[in-house]
């Protein structure tokens, strides 16, 4: 019989919810959900049909019923939440990303190799379809040598210097946001720059508005990355090998189709994702109580380890640009 894995909730904003309905719409057990205010976890629960609304996230990560805690706090929160989580000796799923910087990643994968349970980012873009068929078609070398990656994530987001997006107290700006995710498949693809090259613009707030870089790898191989919170642009990406390319299509870093054509313009495979409910963040679900059913502490399609590599990037791009948040 395979062993029932029990999600607890921690924060209940709009990131939280897009994951719990998930969860539930594709047959996982939701059994608690935590916030600060108990008004606030019993809607939650209420609208999710979930057992237990705890009014505290102590609570939460507490409650013997829970296996996995799931962190949706803003980012500059999620070192604080996993601690608490993994100090009670739950497995953690942390919305991307990981944590505010470097620094609090290794803190957060140190202390989850201690407790012996597992950590992982919920960068639910590495678990999709077409990213699972992507990773094939690398492997298979249908690409030749692949030399070149091109991404860009960009959206028109509320420009009130209140919303999260636009503080820095909460983190906000293009770079953690949004650009996590061109960052985080370039590491994908290519692992860690050897060089990094970024430039940036900002808003009022300090917060960071548009972020380009440059990165250039040992067997000189380049990728480009250009996130930006104020305009919407295609949001696709492209790997460019010798042999051929793959175009993905918008929105890339989502459930979408992509095309391999050879150097001629020849179309050899066109990817449709089949249907399924949801938006597709329950594919990371799926990885994580797959982990925790072989007793395993990190996964091999999103390494704790990476998403510390990642975040010495982010680190590395943000310095380039003079971003720092306010706490740091």
């Amino acid at each position: 019989m395979t062993a029932l894995i029990r999600w607890g909730i921690l924060a209940t904003g709009g990131i939280a919810h897009l994951f719990t309905n998930d969860l539930v719409q594709n047959g996982h057990t939701v059994q608690a959900v935590g916030s600060r205010s108990q008004a606030s976890a019993d809607a939650f629960a209420a609208e999710f049909s979930i057992p237990t609304a705890h009014s505290s996230y102590a609570d939460l990560v507490n409650d013997p019923e829970v296996d996995a805690i799931y962190v949706s706090t803003p980012h500059p929160f999620h070192a604080e939440h996993a601690r608490l989580a993994l100090n009670a000796g739950k497995h953690v799923l942390i919305e991307k990303p990981f944590a505010l910087n470097a620094r609090e990643a290794r803190q957060i994968v140190d202390l989850a190799a201690s407790r012996g349970v597992l950590v992982m980012e919920a960068m639910w873009t590495r678990f999709l379809p077409h990213m699972a068929r992507i990773r094939e078609v690398l492997a298979a070398g249908t690409l030749g040598d692949v030399r070149s990656l091109l991404a860009d994530h960009t959206q028109d987001l509320p420009d009130d210097p209140a919303h999260r997006l636009n503080s820095l107290t909460l983190g906000g700006g293009a770079l953690l946001d949004l650009g996590v995710y061109p960052v985080n498949f370039a590491h994908a693809v290519f692992g860690v720059p050897d060089t990094i090259l970024a430039s940036a613009s900002f808003k009022a707030t300090g917060a960071d508005a548009q972020v380009a870089t440059i990165f250039r790898y040992a067997g000189g191989q380049i990728a480009t990355t250009f996130s930006a919170s104020d305009t919407l642009g295609p949001t696709t990406a492209s790997i460019i090998g010798t042999s051929g390319r793959i175009d993905i299509d918008s929105v890339w870093y989502a459930p979408t189709g992509f095309r391999v054509l050879d150097n001629l313009g020849a179309v050899l495979e066109t990817f449709v994702p089949a249907e399924f409910a949801g938006r597709g963040m329950h594919f990371e679900a799926v990885e994580v109580e797959a982990l925790i059913r072989a007793g395993r502490i990190s996964s091999d399609i999103m390494p704790a380890e990476e998403s510390v590599a990642i975040l010495e990037t982010l680190d590395a791009v943000r310095a380039q640009i003079g971003l720092r948040y306010p706490d740091e």
